[in-house]
């Protein structure tokens, strides 16, 4: 009672002088504190960053609002730059920090906050650069930190007499762009590789050629190329004649923009640069400078670029795997070049010219896609992680069309609706039709029938008439008579997995059907059968050929007998492209070969063959009611895919030596140790 009547006594009283005393303290503390979370707030959630969910963006600033700077002359100047630099020494990777998007932030100045920072001064051309002026005004930047998290673009490094292989403008720690590194001023891992940009991109528009033969073999088109190497080319002209085109600046001409775009030989004048598009091989040589805008030019006209620039670290090469689309040959050995593109197969040599030109649409043919490639590549660096795949960056993209998804969402695991559902397509072949349905029925994972009958001047059999079987049997009756029937997505069809069946497919045991069913588990983005083919090009026709020959290389897969996944049936009814549709229905033909251009193209994967058999015959069928038995139905399979690849625009269909086999079928085991014992061998 005692204690508690002297704090009652003592307490009232000095509560009031404590907050007279200190109230002008504590509202000026918590001010400053909820100033100092407000501030901190704007700081870190203010919408800075550039990027989007899918590509990078550009918020656009005017000219006229960029501050005007004096440089004083005593301003510093940066080091002239550090070799040693690497990405784990001189830059700054915490800057960057984490983002769900994994997209590094890029700024150009004045803003202030950023992972990486690209000067608002333009390196591009060191012709045009005062060298010390400009490393004063870099210096000056608020944000230097000694170059720390700066990139710097450069496309033409070094300058007469001697033009060194990297900007010349001291730099710091900073990144360089650079269009000319050598193995001596390239910091591997650090710096980044980029094309010389041809002006001609802008202003000349070339069509993509088709891969193959052209009327030269091999052309130079570099004008001011050093003594020796134009002396060398005259002999290997003089050796190899027609087969080599040595062209040179027109002297007959006057100076200007025009004959920038002609070369000349011989008195003969030549649209440049069109005339690359009539060579299979095209010369860069080194210039001057290492890095030379020939080199786009090249890839631009779906030439094949012969490199002779000893040292030259070839544009994005980090990424980019250049024995894919070009030959790179050491100086000394210029005087063997022809000899060396002549042992080159010709199947490899069109391959390298799709490659050149998807090189150009993709990397060199705009500011716009060096600027991004490069940001992409030090993006991967930074999260690599969430980098790109050498595939990628090297393989072309397969063609696509409005409104249509990739299946590749397609989880690589067994679907969650069990087994398949057999579509069986006919016309009368009734007794043959039954055999079929019989022995299918026999797979353990069937879960249902699916009778397309295409017939529509003749009814089916009668109910009691059908084999009886274990799993639902169900009956389609068509309105017209289409191959195409048996792709269509029939309401029917319940489960993942479609196994496309013709109705004299009568000795695929049940093991092998099983098997395929089970590859086709694994790889449901897949087409998974049993007869294999394969596309051939004919150098002598120029065009694409049909093969059904036994060979070791696979490139389709023959609908009669194959495992796919009904999202397919969906693309094939509702966004096969052009009139490839009608084709097939007109010509009773290559329904097929449409479904293998449908799935590769989509997809980018070839078929998978299961089980060793080729021989798909039926014994009973005669040359009067076996469709493929007709003489005209070899030529209209390669009338078909040429014309399936003009539509497509591409050839998609992929070239393998796969096939995929039970562990045990071939080892002497008992029989009840194979899950699969019954497979054929032809």
């Amino acid at each position: 009672m005692c204690a508690s009547g002297k704090y009652n006594s003592r307490g009232p009283a000095l509560i009031p002088r404590m907050k007279i005393k200190h109230r002008i303290y504590y509202i000026t503390l918590f001010s400053v504190v909820l100033l100092g979370l407000v501030a901190t707030g704007m700081f870190q959630f203010w919408p800075h960053s550039i990027e989007s969910t899918a590509d990078w963006t550009l918020d656009k600033r005017s000219i006229h609002d960029a501050p005007l700077i004096r440089l004083p002359v005593s301003s510093p100047i940066p080091e002239r730059g550090d070799l040693s630099c690497r990405m784990h020494t001189c830059f700054d990777v915490y800057r960057c920090g984490y983002n769900p998007k994994n997209r590094i932030k890029v700024y150009i100045y004045p803003l202030q906050r950023a992972c990486l920072f690209i000067p608002s001064i333009d390196v591009l051309n060191q012709n045009s650069l005062r060298i010390r002026e400009t490393a004063q005004a870099l210096a000056m930047l608020p944000r230097w930190d000694k170059g720390m998290n700066h990139l710097l673009f450069n496309m033409l490094p070094g300058g007469p007499p001697d033009y060194n292989t990297a900007l010349d403008v001291p730099r710091d720690r900073a990144l360089l762009a650079g269009g000319g590194f050598s193995t001596w001023t390239y910091r591997q891992g650090y710096d980044i590789s980029i094309p010389v940009y041809s002006p001609l991109s802008a202003d000349v528009e070339l069509p993509e050629r088709q891969p193959g033969p052209r009327r030269y073999f091999i052309l130079s088109s570099q004008t001011a190329i050093h003594r020796e190497y134009r002396a060398e080319l005259e002999r290997l002209k003089e050796e190899n004649g027609e087969a080599l085109l040595l062209l040179d600046k027109c002297s007959n001409l006057s100076q200007g923009a025009a004959s920038a775009r002609k070369r000349c030989y011989k008195g003969q004048v030549y649209d440049y640069p069109q005339i690359l598009q009539e060579s299979s091989f095209c010369v860069v040589l080194r210039g001057a400078r290492l890095g030379q805008a020939t080199l786009s030019d090249v890839l631009q006209a779906g030439c094949v670029p012969v490199i002779l620039a000893d040292s030259y670290i070839l544009p994005f090469s980090e990424v980019l795997d250049w024995k894919r689309a070009s030959v790179v040959i050491p100086e000394e050995k210029l005087s063997e070049m022809y000899t060396i593109l002549k042992s080159i197969p010709h199947r490899q040599v069109e391959e390298m010219q799709r490659q050149a030109r998807w090189f150009w649409d993709a990397y060199f043919s705009s500011m716009k896609a060096v600027g991004l490639t490069t940001l992409q590549i030090i993006n991967d660096r930074i999260y690599p992680y969430a980098a790109r795949t050498y595939e990628q960056w090297n393989n072309p993209p397969v063609v696509k069309w409005s409104s249509v998804n990739s299946p590749l969402f397609l989880p690589l695991i067994p679907p969650r609706a069990p087994g398949f559902t057999a579509v069986v397509l006919t016309y009368d072949r009734v007794e043959s039709l039954f055999r079929v349905i019989t022995e299918i029925s026999k797979v353990p994972s069937l879960a249902k029938l699916l009778v397309v009958w295409n017939n529509q001047n003749k009814s089916p059999p009668e109910e009691s008439l059908w084999p009886k079987v274990s799993v639902p049997l169900k009956v389609v009756r068509t309105k017209e008579n289409k191959l195409s029937n048996r792709f269509f997505p029939y309401d029917e069809i319940e489960t993942e997995a479609v196994l496309a069946i013709d109705d004299d497919i009568i000795m695929l045991t049940s093991d092998e059907l099983q098997f395929g069913y089970e590859v086709w588990r694994e790889f449901p983005d897949r087409l998974v059968g049993y007869p294999g083919r394969l596309h051939l090009w004919d150098h002598e026709m120029g065009k694409w050929k049909y093969e059904s020959e036994w060979t070791n290389e696979v490139s389709m897969v023959l609908t009669g007998a194959a495992f796919y996944h009904k999202y397919f049936n969906y693309l094939y009814t509702y966004k096969m492209p052009g009139d490839i549709k009608n084709w097939v229905d007109a010509h009773m033909n290559c329904e097929d070969i449409a479904m293998n251009f449908l799935v590769a193209n989509i997809t980018g994967k070839a078929p998978i063959k299961v089980t060793p058999r080729k021989k798909f015959k039926c014994p009973e069928c005669t040359a009067i009611d076996g469709l493929s038995l007709d003489q005209t139905h070899m030529v209209e399979r390669s009338e078909c895919i040429n014309k399936f690849a003009s539509v497509f625009g591409t050839m998609p269909l992929k070239v393998v030596e796969h096939r995929a086999d039970p562990v045990l079928y071939k080892d002497d085991f008992p029989e009840k140790l194979k899950s699969f014992p019954n497979i054929g061998s032809l």
